[in-house]
C-alpha cells in the first residue's frame, strides 16, 4: 500500500507504508487523532453531528449569540427561531432558492424544509468583523441538491450572520433568501415603526417609515423595525458585488409582522430596472444568497450605524480613503448650470479668493468644481482647442485652489447610436445596454454595458485627458445606469447589473489612480461606498424650505452612511433668492450632512454674495465641518416621508443640535435631557440662528422657538 502526504509548498510526497509506520504507530497516531477530537468537541472548537444522530421531528441546535440570546435550529424541518433579549421573536424562518419574475413573484425551486438534514460543523472563526463561532448545516434531496446554511454569531455582538449557498438545483436561480417568511413578534408596549430605504438617490427618492399595523413593501438593502423607545431589530446585506437586495416587510399586528431578506430584488420605480435580476451562479454551480445581517439594538440609530461599519469591513474600499481634511468647495450646477464659462468660472474663483478668504478646509483649501456643461469651454471635442478649459485650471491652481470636472462614465445623452465612441472605433449603439433588445434609457439618459470595450476605451479617453489638464477633482453622475439588468453583458462572466456596476467602477477607479478626489452624485446608496471618498445623500436640492426638508429626509434615516463613506453631502447650497431663513436651514442642511459644497453665481453681484460672507465665514460652523466630517443623527423622526426636525452630534464632551422648523409659522421644540443621555448642560451657545430664535433651560429639557422656516445650530456643554 501507498500513501500520500503534503508539503507545506503543496507537493505530494509518496511515502510506503513499510518503511513509514508500523502496527504500534497506527495505533498510537489514531489515539492521538482521537483524543485531539475529542479535546476539540469538548471544549467547543469543533462539532460534527450527522444524520443518525436525528431521530426525532423535535430535535434542536441551540446557537447562543451576544447577550442571552438564541438561535433555535429545527434539524429536522429546516426552520430556525430567534429569540433576543429585548423582547424580539423571529420565528419559523426559513431558506428558499427560486425564479422571481418582474413583479418580484417567486417560483420556489427549493426550499429547506423539504431537504433532510446532514450534518453540522461548529467552527471559531476570525472574520472582518471580528472572533467569531461559524455554525454549516447540511442538508440534501433525494436527487442530490444540497443546502448549506451558514450562521456566524458572536459572544460579544446581540447581531448574528446568516446565508445560504445551495447546489445542484435544477435550473437557474435569481432570487435566494436565508431568512424566508418569518414571523416578527415583538414584545413592546406602544407604537411601533419600519423603514423602507430607497436604493439610490435618483428621481428624488424618499425614506419613508410607517406604523407597524399599516407595512406592505420592500425596502431595499436594509430595514429597522423600532419603538417610540428606540429598540430596534435592524436586517440588512452586507453583499452588494452580485446581487441587489430587498428586506419585504408585510404587516400582520401592531405587535407583528412577516419579513423576507433576500437577494433578487428589481423594481422599474426603485431599482429602475425592466426585467428580473439575473441569474446567480458560480464556478462551481452554486448559488450563494447574500449575507445578511440581523441583530437587536436598544437604540435602532446605534444599530443603523452598526450595520455601515460592518459594510465597510466586509466589503472594504477599493479606493484609498481620503487623506485631506473634510471637503469644502463650490460646483456649478448650483445656479449657473448650462450658463457656464470662463469668465463666470474666473468670476468665482476671485470671489472666494478676494472676499470670502476664511471659507476653506482645515487644510487650507478650496474645490471648485465644474459641473455638466463644462464642454462648452473646449471646441471640437478632446482632441481639439482646449485652451479655455486649461486657463480655468492653471487660474483656480494660481489662486491656491483645487479644480473639479464633472462626468458621467455609464451614460449616453446623444443616443445617436452611428456616432463613434470617444477613443474607440465602436459606435455607441454597440455598447447601449439593452433589455429584450431595445437600448434602456433611465433619467433622459441611455444607459452603457460598463463591460463592454468601448464604455472602456471611453473612460480611458476621458479620465486621461481630466488627469492630463490638472483636475484634482471629479464628481461622477449617473452611477446607477451600470447597475441596470441586461439581456447580457458584453463580458460573458458577468451575469447580474451589480456585477456589471463593480466591473465598471473598479476599472474606473484603477484609472484615477488615488489623483483625485472622487465625488459620487446619483449613485446606489451602500454599493458605491467601495469606490468613492464623498457621495451626495440627496439628490438636487437647492435653496427652498421644501428643498431642504427633501435633503434632510435623507439625513434623517440615511445619516448612518457617513460611517460607510469619508463624507456625505447634501448637495448645492445655493441662497438666491431664499429669504435668511431658508438660507440658514439650507446651510445647516449641509452641517449636519458633514460636508459644505456651495452653488451660487459669485461672479455676479447680487445679494447671495453678502449672504456668503456672512454665512459661509463663520468659524464655528467650519471647525464643525472640520472636526470629522461626519453626520448628525437624528433627535426625531416624522412618519411617512418627511424629515426630522432636530438632529444631534456629540463631539467629546460637547453636544451639538441642529434644529430646523419647515412650517409657515413660529415653531417650538425642545429636547430631554434623558433623551439624550446627558445631565442638564451648564452652557449652552448657539453657533448659528436668526434674531428672533430663542432658547431656555428647564430642569429636564432644552426649549427653542424659530421663526417660519428657519434652522438654528447649539452647542451644548456639561
Amino acid at each position: 500500500m501507498r500513501y500520500t502526504t503534503s508539503t507545506r509548498s503543496g507537493k505530494e510526497l509518496p511515502v510506503t507504508g513499510k518503511y513509514w509506520f508500523n502496527d504500534i504507530t497506527m495505533k498510537s497516531v489514531y489515539l492521538l487523532i482521537f483524543l485531539v477530537l475529542a479535546l476539540s468537541v469538548k471544549n467547543g472548537y469543533c462539532k460534527i453531528i450527522d444524520d443518525r444522530t436525528v431521530n426525532n421531528k423535535d430535535a434542536i441546535l441551540r446557537i447562543p449569540f451576544g447577550q442571552n440570546n438564541v438561535i433555535i435550529y429545527h434539524l429536522a424541518t429546516g426552520s430556525y427561531d430567534v429569540t433576543f433579549y429585548g423582547g424580539v421573536n423571529i420565528r419559523q424562518a426559513t431558506a428558499i432558492a427560486g425564479m422571481a419574475d418582474t413583479l418580484g413573484d417567486v417560483r420556489p425551486l427549493q426550499r429547506s424544509a423539504d431537504m433532510a438534514y446532514v450534518r453540522y460543523t461548529k467552527t471559531p472563526v476570525s472574520s472582518p468583523l471580528g472572533h467569531a463561532v461559524l455554525y454549516k448545516i447540511l442538508r440534501k434531496t433525494s436527487t442530490g441538491v444540497l443546502m448549506e446554511q451558514d450562521f456566524t454569531v458572536f459572544t460579544s455582538k446581540d447581531y448574528f450572520l446568516v446565508k445560504a449557498r445551495f447546489s445542484h438545483v435544477r435550473g437557474p436561480v435569481n432570487y435566494c433568501s436565508p431568512l424566508s417568511a418569518a414571523t416578527i413578534d415583538l414584545d413592546w408596549a406602544g407604537e411601533n415603526y419600519t423603514l423602507r430605504c430607497p436604493f439610490d438617490n435618483d428621481m428624488w427618492a424618499r425614506y419613508e417609515t410607517a406604523r407597524l399595523d399599516t407595512v406592505h413593501f420592500v425596502s431595499s438593502e436594509v430595514s429597522t423595525v423600532f419603538n417610540a423607545d428606540r429598540a430596534g431589530l435592524v436586517i440588512g446585506s452586507l453583499e452588494h458585488k452580485i446581487w441587489k437586495s430587498g428586506i419585504r416587510l408585510e404587516s400582520t399586528s401592531a405587535h407583528s409582522l412577516r419579513l423576507t431578506a433576500f437577494g433578487g430584488y428589481t423594481n422599474a420605480t426603485v431599482t429602475h430596472d425592466r426585467r428580473p435580476h439575473g441569474v446567480v451562479r458560480s464556478a462551481d454551480g452554486s448559488t450563494c444568497s447574500p449575507q445578511m445581517m440581523v441583530g437587536y439594538f436598544g437604540d435602532w440609530r446605534t444599530g443603523m450605524e452598526a450595520y455601515a461599519k460592518n459594510n465597510r469591513l466586509t466589503e472594504p474600499p477599493f479606493i484609498q480613503s481620503w487623506k485631506g481634511a473634510t471637503p469644502v468647495g463650490w460646483n456649478s450646477w448650483g445656479v449657473l448650470q448650462d450658463k457656464i464659462d470662463l469668465p463666470s468660472a474666473k468670476g468665482v474663483v476671485d470671489f472666494f479668493a478676494d472676499s470670502c478668504k476664511l471659507f476653506r478646509t482645515k487644510d487650507r483649501k478650496l474645490f471648485i468644481d465644474l459641473d455638466s456643461y463644462w464642454d462648452r469651454m473646449i471646441k471640437n471635442g478632446l482632441g481639439g482647442d482646449v485652451g479655455e478649459l486649461k486657463s480655468f485650471v492653471d487660474y483656480c491652481k494660481s489662486r491656491g485652489f483645487e479644480p473639479g470636472i464633472y462626468w458621467a462614465p455609464f451614460t449616453d445623452w446623444g443616443k445617436q447610436g452611428s456616432r463613434r465612441v470617444e477613443g474607440s472605433d465602436y459606435t455607441y449603439q454597440d455598447c447601449w445596454t439593452s433589455i429584450n433588445g431595445k437600448p434602456l434609457d433611465v433619467d433622459g439618459g441611455r444607459a452603457m454595458d460598463p463591460t463592454h470595450p468601448a464604455t472602456r476605451r471611453r473612460i480611458i479617453k476621458y479620465i486621461g485627458f481630466f488627469k492630463s489638464m490638472g483636475f484634482k477633482m471629479i464628481k461622477i453622475d449617473f452611477l446607477g445606469h451600470a447597475t441596470l439588468e441586461a439581456d447580457h453583458y458584453y463580458d460573458p462572466q458577468v451575469k447580474t447589473g451589480m456585477e456589471a456596476f463593480c466591473s465598471g467602477m473598479e476599472f474606473l477607479d484603477s484609472l484615477l489612480d488615488n489623483k483625485m478626489l472622487v465625488y459620487a452624485a446619483i449613485s446606489p446608496n451602500l454599493a458605491t461606498a467601495r469606490y468613492v471618498h464623498m457621495r451626495r445623500i440627496a439628490c438636487d436640492a437647492f435653496k427652498s424650505i421644501s428643498e431642504t426638508a427633501y435633503a434632510l429626509n435623507s439625513l434623517t434615516y440615511g445619516w448612518w452612511q457617513s460611517h460607510l463613506y469619508d463624507y456625505m453631502d447634501a448637495d448645492h447650497v445655493v441662497f438666491k433668492g431664499g429669504a435668511s431663513g431658508e438660507n440658514r436651514a439650507r446651510l445647516a442642511s449641509a452641517v449636519m450632512t458633514g460636508t459644505l459644497i456651495t452653488g451660487d453665481d459669485y461672479s455676479k453681484p447680487g445679494p447671495w454674495r453678502t449672504t456668503a460672507r456672512r454665512l459661509l465665514q463663520n468659524q464655528a460652523l467650519l471647525a464643525l465641518v472640520g472636526l470629522d466630517g461626519k453626520s448628525f443623527m437624528p433627535y426625531t423622526i416624522n412618519v411617512g416621508n418627511g424629515a426630522g426636525n432636530i438632529f444631534e452630534k456629540r463631539v467629546g464632551d460637547k453636544l451639538y443640535l441642529g434644529v430646523f422648523n419647515y412650517a409657515a409659522q413660529p415653531g417650538r421644540f425642545n429636547v430631554l435631557y434623558s433623551k439624550l443621555g446627558v445631565k442638564s448642560p451648564s452652557k449652552v451657545t448657539m453657533i448659528m440662528g436668526g434674531k428672533e430664535t430663542k432658547c431656555s433651560l428647564s430642569s429636564q429639557a432644552l426649549n427653542m422657538e424659530l421663526p417660519k422656516q428657519d434652522a438654528a445650530i447649539f452647542c451644548l456643554e456639561p
